[in-house]
């Protein structure tokens, strides 16, 4: 039985505890705790060390999901969760005052990951904020000599974090059978 790792990174807020409950086959485990500096003007509570759940795969394999805190200051934990992954999904949320700002700073920060792995990103909260668009997202990752799969997406929809987590997988192997939204199901 095989078993992998994602990790779902990105700032406060971001929606990452949402799409990992949303895809988790099993009640995720979470380490929030009441917000109790700038964040607070965001959420009630934060996550501090990770966020967890799984996925069910056919044929008995399994995907840890590992959400990492969005705050910096819990960056300590970034290095222990990536440890043994196989990729990462960086969600974005577009109602920041910079998310491009936000994008880069995880890009960065996730670097050297990123190199070792592949990177799939999730745009949230674009059905309050339209723009950026992911046009805009697009044209600053080609700056940045990237190329990743970019969506709009909802945290809360399986639909729409199960296309990210399936992107991200045909990024590491484009040779994946079936059609994107068949082996979606599979999950």
């Amino acid at each position: 039985m095989s078993q992998y790792k994602i990790i779902f990174t990105g700032p406060v807020g971001a929606g990452k505890t949402t799409a990992i409950s949303s895809i988790s086959d099993a009640p995720p485990v979470k380490t929030d705790a009441a917000a109790s500096d700038m964040t607070k003007n965001r959420k009630a509570s934060t996550t501090v060390a990770m966020d967890y759940g799984v996925m069910n795969l056919d044929g008995g394999e399994k995907v840890h999901l590992y959400g990492t805190p969005g705050q910096e200051r819990f960056d300590f934990m970034w290095d222990i969760l990536t440890s043994g992954g196989i990729g990462l999904v960086l969600l974005l949320d577009n109602t920041r005052a910079d998310p491009f700002q936000d994008m880069r700073f995880f890009l960065q920060a996730f670097d050297k990951f990123i190199q070792a792995t592949a990177v799939a990103i999730g745009v949230t909260q674009m059905d309050v904020c339209a723009t950026p668009a992911i046009a805009d997202y697009q044209r600053e990752l080609k700056a940045l000599q990237l190329n990743p799969p970019v969506f709009a997406v909802d945290a809360r929809e399986f639909n729409d974090v199960s296309l990210l987590v399936q992107a991200l997988l045909y990024s590491l192997d484009p040779g994946l059978k079936g059609e994107p939204n068949d082996s979606i199901q599979t999950y």
